[in-house]
């Protein structure tokens, strides 16, 4: 008895060998990630790499191939000039002005619709809505609310006796305060979901337990609520930041960089230096420094994470 079952067993109605079974079960898997991986090769992971080499040439959209060798020069000139570095702190101030306010709002917000006994699915919805609209729409809707004169925020500051409404979008100073509460309204729907899920894992019985102790609403967002979504709110301000160094869409349509150069950010400096001027390979160094920054901080983020798990264990 103890024979038969020490063999191995073949064929028909028998186990068969685990390397076998194990191929048979992958390549159906290989299979459905076949039309993923070529879009990511061909879309994402192919033009990176292309970036990566046309930094290093004097690649033109007017020249064929990848142009004449240029070593580092490309990155020489762009860590020298000042119209990068000055892009470069535009899109930190847009960061500024808008990670904290999205991170604690939709905070606020999320804790404020989870405790909501009747009508959360409205809330829920509205906060949402504006998330699924195109970056086109948000931005023309925000251009129509800060028009000179006709605009909404023009009406509200003439009914306050201004004689002279600010013209948000043709300020140099408050051109980037314009782009980034269109930003807040648009994308603080995201972040208030991933609140709402994170709410959802916190048991019920440690603010019922906190409550008979006597905490205060405010004793149990503090001691219970704030520690329990820590790594939540750590993705967030992660995604948040990644998603503020990208600032794109909303410049372009809304200011297209001015007054001035008061709201060029990264990706359009890149771009114009990539479209307008015709320098791939200068654009391609600009994309590669950016890139570095974003990795530097999604790297501390998992560092964070890391301690932060270390901490719980």
């Amino acid at each position: 008895m103890s024979t038969t079952l020490d063999r191995p067993v073949t064929g028909h109605g028998g186990t068969r060998p685990k390397a076998a079974v194990s191929e048979n079960q992958t390549r159906p898997a290989w299979l459905f990630v076949a039309p993923f991986a070529l879009f990511y090769l061909a879309f994402l992971l192919g033009p990176s790499i292309y970036m990566f080499i046309a930094s290093f040439f004097d690649t033109s959209l007017v020249k064929t191939g990848l142009g004449t060798f240029a070593g580092f020069a490309n990155y020489a000139e762009m860590l020298g000039n000042p119209s990068f570095w000055s892009s470069m702190w535009h899109t930190l101030q847009f960061t500024i002005y808008t990670v904290p306010p999205l991170v604690v709002l939709s905070f606020v917000f999320a804790v404020l619709a989870n405790r909501m006994t009747r009508g959360s699915w409205f809330w829920r919805l509205a906060f949402f809505v504006p998330y699924i609209l195109p970056s086109a729409t948000v931005s023309l809707i925000w251009v129509f609310v800060f028009s000179a004169d006709t605009g909404i925020w023009p009406t509200i500051q003439k009914w306050f006796g201004a004689e002279a409404p600010t013209p948000v979008l043709a300020s140099p100073t408050f051109a980037m305060v314009g782009i980034a509460i269109t930003t807040i309204w648009w994308t603080i729907g995201f972040n208030f979901i991933l609140y709402l899920a994170g709410l959802q894992d916190v048991p019920r019985e440690l603010y019922e337990a906190a409550a008979l102790d006597g905490a205060t609403p405010w004793q149990q967002i503090r001691y219970l609520t704030i520690p329990m979504l820590s790594r939540t709110t750590t993705l967030v301000i992660l995604l948040q930041i990644i998603a503020s160094l990208k600032i794109f869409d909303q410049v372009a349509i809304m200011t297209d960089g001015g007054p001035g150069i008061s709201t060029e950010v990264a990706l359009t400096f890149i771009t114009r230096a990539g479209f307008t001027d015709n320098r791939i390979g200068a654009a391609a160094a600009a994309s590669f420094l950016l890139f570095i920054v974003i990795v530097v901080i999604a790297v501390a983020r998992q560092l964070i994470e890391r301690a932060q798990e270390r901490r719980a264990a």
